[in-house]
């Protein structure tokens, strides 16, 4: 998945509770923990983006389908309506 940081960004300090073991495994891995989640957070907006557009996508295609069906069909109300 390619990620996508832009060069020149304005960075802003943030306080996270996060596991203090995790962490300190973390920064043995890697001189730059602030680098690493940053690319991770990108990754996940990234990925939750696609996921809606996706979802919404699907609702879409759904209501055009329902709406396809009622025309050609009626609607399911109308065999029961009182008016």
């Amino acid at each position: 998945m390619k990620t996508i940081v832009p060069s020149p960004v304005r960075k802003h300090s943030v306080n996270l509770s996060l596991n203090e073991e995790l962490v300190a495994q973390a920064r043995q891995l890697t001189g730059n923990l602030s680098g690493v989640v940053e690319s991770l957070l990108a990754e996940f907006v990234e990925h939750e983006l696609q996921r809606r557009r996706e979802q919404s996508r699907r609702v879409d295609a759904t209501v055009a389908l329902w709406n396809a069906f009622e025309e050609k069909h009626g609607s399911f109300a109308d065999e029961h309506s009182t008016l």
